[in-house]
């Protein structure tokens, strides 16, 4: 694992990891003709624009055919090109989670499923726009790697991991603006958590859009003496459970944090490897119900996943 040191982190200026996304994509496409995007009717809220201008001939959008769009990309895959299947996550992982588990999972086929605008990003249109339950769903599914990127470099440089790998790949993309945490040249590497910040008496496990208001906790709790570890776990699935574990072991509990249901996401996977290899007391934040209508950060703040609220589980911790 890799020590990055983040200061102050909640005055730093903020980014749309969509942005990143597109500008990714396009260069990986530049650079090899297989890459083609798929889309159902989301060229504008996936911004990709710009793609579809310079790559005319290789966005195929089937319109709100979630399950379609799902297998042409598939068949697309089949005849060798590398689809990137872009859509809102509550869209792309609910309505056509038979065809990713059938035609890509169960079928080992290299297509990479971004889920757009996941999480609460939506809030102001309810609970049928949430995509909290996105990460269990596909964490039941065998072969399917999830990755979870906290940041613009981290989203650029998972895509550039994903298209250079063979087999399914989910990747959440953000549409809340956050700030960065990894600096430029940042490489992704396939579950492998990365330590943040360093801490021997709590330890805070978290990702996406949540995990700088997890180093934003660890330095509210450091101005009380308390050593917060916060770690990075991008990829859910497979999970560094060499982390967990050496958390577990060498602080006295741990705190997850997500933008996701609390029962079968991230929270889940470090409960499941803590009481297998070394118990040890773990408290999971994230949505235990269907969270209401409500701007992303007023249900961010309802469900405790603010700083103040992940610095409150940490201090009941201990």
């Amino acid at each position: 694992m890799t020590v990055i040191e983040t200061r102050s982190i909640a005055d730093q200026p903020r980014y749309d990891c969509r942005d990143a996304y597109v500008e990714t994509l396009a260069e990986l496409a530049e650079a090899d003709h297989r890459i083609v995007g798929v889309v159902n009717d989301s060229v504008g809220s996936s911004k990709l624009n710009s793609f579809r201008k310079a790559f005319p001939d290789r966005l195929i959008n089937v319109g709100i055919a979630e399950q379609d769009m799902v297998g042409v990309a598939s068949g697309l895959a089949n005849g060798g090109r590398i689809p990137f299947v872009s859509a809102a996550s509550c869209f792309l992982t609910g309505r056509a989670l038979e065809q990713i588990k059938a035609d890509v999972a169960y079928s080992n086929t290299n297509v990479k499923l971004c889920g757009m605008s996941p999480g609460v990003a939506y809030g102001e249109l309810g609970p049928t726009h949430h995509s909290v339950e996105d990460i269990a769903w596909l964490r039941a599914i065998a072969g399917m790697t999830i990755i979870v990127p906290a940041d613009p470099v981290e989203t650029a440089a998972a895509l550039r991991w994903a298209a250079g790998s063979e087999g399914p790949v989910f990747i959440r993309v953000s549409r809340m603006s956050v700030p960065k945490i990894y600096p430029d040249g940042y490489e992704f590497r396939l579950g492998k958590a990365v330590t943040v910040r360093d801490g021997d008496d709590v330890t805070l496990i978290s990702n996406g859009t949540v995990l700088w208001r997890a180093v934003a906790a660890a330095e509210r709790l450091a101005e009380e003496g308390i050593s917060a570890r916060v770690v990075s776990m991008p990829t859910v699935q497979p999970l560094d459970t060499e982390a967990v574990i050496a958390a577990a072991r060498e602080t006295a509990g741990i705190v997850t944090a997500e933008e996701a249901v609390v029962g079968g996401g991230l929270g889940g996977a470090v409960a499941e490897t803590v009481v297998r290899h070394h118990p040890t007391r773990v408290e999971i934040l994230g949505f235990p119900e269907f969270a209401p209508t409500g701007s992303a950060a007023y249900l961010l703040d309802r469900y405790g996943l603010s700083a103040d609220g992940i610095a409150d589980a940490a201090r009941r911790l201990l």
